[in-house]
């Protein structure tokens, strides 16, 4: 199957049947985690064509003809959003902070100016066990900030 793969076109062999999450992870992407295997928790969040997908939950050669960017994707938005968890200690075990980061870019990639209510609701489909809700909340809001200054 081809793909553009973190913004290189790429040929993978998928086994019949295999989630993407582990395809990715199968190619180095241990940012991929999975956690519930029920696409509850977000921690697989991957962005296909720009939107956040849990990536257990999709089969890998339904990705075919995609892009699919995981957190190892090179992009100033994701590396604003990085920054902005780190500042803010928006993580604390670091389990979920990649699914978060990445359905955040593709949040503030709509909605460049968010308030914090819209904040949480976006990120609403993520769970982080550790309750670091807050300073996620706040971090996103400063690299929406940091975004807009930078355009």
């Amino acid at each position: 199957m081809r793909l553009t793969l973190n913004r290189r076109e790429t040929e993978l062999t998928p086994a019949p049947l295999e989630r993407l999450s582990d395809t990715l992870r199968a190619q180095g992407l241990t940012g991929v985690r999975v956690s519930c295997s029920e696409g509850e928790c977000g921690s697989c969040t991957v962005l296909i064509d720009g939107r956040p997908v849990t990536s257990c939950l999709m089969l890998a050669a339904q990705a075919e003809g995609t892009s699919v960017e995981t957190i190892e994707c090179d992009d100033p938005a994701t590396a604003a959003l990085q920054q902005a968890f780190i500042e803010e200690q928006g993580f604390q075990c670091g389990f979920c902070t990649a699914g978060f980061i990445l359905t955040a870019r593709a949040f503030l990639a709509r909605t460049p100016d968010p308030s914090e209510d819209e904040v949480r609701e976006a990120l609403s489909g993520s769970i982080c066990r550790c309750g670091a809700y807050p300073f996620i909340t706040r971090a996103v809001l400063k690299a929406a900030a940091s975004l807009r200054g930078a355009a």
